[in-house]
């Protein structure tokens, strides 16, 4: 080890990144909120220290050399170990604190985290999440893209690069309209459905695959013509007698307030449920958090939604 290798702080791999990105030193500075020539001096000692020339210099502005452009992930790299060092040590000794981004289904997190957060927030006073609603494929995508911290959504979830932890399993019940020939079965038999026709969200929806599956299952009629923008307008579209509809215990829990317009009925000695996990990047320096925090909303969720769900070992 030379003493050149101890001579790069991480203010100067910062002001490199933020140089990186502009043609202006002066707009870079700005950025920064310190003069240009405290910038132009943190650059050049970083050059030295390095023995390479990173800018290109000209009355036009800089640009990235050859090199510059090479070091530019390093750089990102090493800022972001740094980061992750300080939010280990800061979990270390005063526990979670600052806002994380949380993605979660739109299919779930209405009927779930109004619930729940509350009580997170009790639990953990310097947490506060930002929430987003998304669709599965794109809660993942943007996850591994650093754009949430984690994620709570339908499985399946599946990347080596994610850890993944099933938080409950959630049954799936058949909702008719209250005009239906089966509207005070309570229970039936899955041959009865057998034809029926069922009404489903849009595709792009992970639900929709699962009600897809089950039609498969049954022999039961997939309404593509109508599909609907959200459970709450398969609802409102059962109510019309367009069709019945699978929809999820919390969905009903929450929504389905009169079950003198909808009836739910239970297939008999058939398990039809949706498995949701939380999920989060392997490499997060608070992956300890995420594990404590998820044994917390799973012993919530078992306080607060009781026989609508079952918790996943």
């Amino acid at each position: 080890m030379t003493k050149n290798d101890l001579s790069i702080s991480l203010k100067q791999l910062r002001y490199f990144i933020v140089a990186s990105q502009h043609s202006s030193l002066r707009q870079s500075a700005l950025e920064l909120g310190i003069s240009q020539p405290s910038l132009s001096a943190q650059l050049r000692l970083l050059e030295e220290s390095l023995d390479v020339v990173l800018f290109e210099r000209s009355r036009g502005g800089v640009t990235l050399t050859p090199i510059g452009r090479e070091l530019i992930a390093e750089a990102n790299n090493a800022l972001a170990a740094a980061e992750s060092i300080l939010k280990v040590a800061q979990l270390s000794s005063h526990g979670p604190s600052g806002t994380f981004r949380l993605g979660v289904a739109p299919s779930l997190g209405p009927y779930t985290l109004p619930w729940l957060l509350p009580k997170v927030r009790d639990k953990y006073r310097s947490v506060k999440f930002f929430v987003r609603e998304s669709f599965t494929s794109k809660l993942i995508t943007d996850l591994k893209a650093g754009v949430y911290d984690l994620i709570f959504s339908p499985m399946p979830i599946e990347d080596p690069n994610l850890t993944v932890l099933p938080v409950f399993r959630e049954p799936i019940y058949l909702v008719v309209a209250k005009t239906h020939q089966l509207a005070t079965a309570g229970t039936i038999r899955a041959e009865q459905l057998d034809g029926m026709s069922i009404l489903t969200i849009e595709e792009q929806h992970l639900f929709f695959r699962q009600v897809e599956q089950l039609c498969k299952r049954f022999n039961a009629n997939l309404l593509r013509d109508f599909e609907g923008t959200s459970l709450d307008a398969i609802r409102q579209m059962v109510y019309m007698e367009l069709g019945a509809a699978f929809l999820p215990a919390l969905y009903i829990r929450s929504e389905i307030k009169d079950r003198d317009e909808l009836c739910v009925l239970k297939v008999e000695d058939e398990q039809m449920y949706r498995v949701h996990a939380m999920a989060w990047r392997n490499t997060s320096p608070m992956r300890t958090y995420y594990r404590s925090l998820h044994g917390f909303i799973q012993e919530l969720s078992e306080n607060v939604f009781g026989k609508d769900i079952i918790i996943q070992s």
